[in-house]
C-alpha cells in the first residue's frame, strides 16, 4: 500500500540535498511525520496547503516504514499515517509536482 506526504517546493529541494527530513515545522513540533492515504491527499492540500503555489508530492510503501509508522486517529475520526522517524530519500518511490493553476490544485489523471 502507498502512503503519501505533501512538500512544499523549497521543503523538498532541502530534503534532496540532505538525504533526510523531520519534516516540515509542523511535522516537527508535533514528533512525527504526517502523511495521507490516497483518498485524504486532496482534502489535506487544500487545508493545509491552500496558499501554497506549486507542491511535490512523494509516495512511500507502508512496508518500508514499518515498524516506525502508526496509524492514529486524525481528521473527522478518520486513521492517518504518520511516520516516528526521519524520512530517508531511499524511503521514497515516487514524486509528481502538483501545481497550482488559477487557483486549483492540478492533480495528474492518474492519482
Amino acid at each position: 500500500m502507498l502512503i503519501f506526504k505533501i512538500f512544499r517546493k523549497d521543503e523538498w529541494l532541502e530534503f534532496k540535498a540532505l538525504g533526510k527530513t523531520e519534516g516540515a515545522p509542523i511535522d516537527v513540533a508535533d514528533g512525527f511525520i504526517h502523511f495521507s492515504k490516497a483518498g485524504q491527499v486532496q482534502e489535506t492540500v487544500e487545508k493545509h496547503f491552500k496558499d501554497e503555489k506549486d507542491l511535490i508530492l512523494v509516495s512511500c510503501n507502508v512496508g518500508d516504514l514499518e515498524p516506525d509508522l502508526k496509524w492514529e486517529v486524525s481528521r473527522g475520526g478518520d486513521l492517518f499515517p504518520h511516520l516516528y522517524r526521519k524520512l530517508l530519500l531511499k524511503d521514497i518511490i515516487s514524486q509528481i509536482e502538483i501545481p497550482k493553476i488559477d487557483g486549483v490544485y492540478k492533480f495528474p489523471d492518474t492519482f
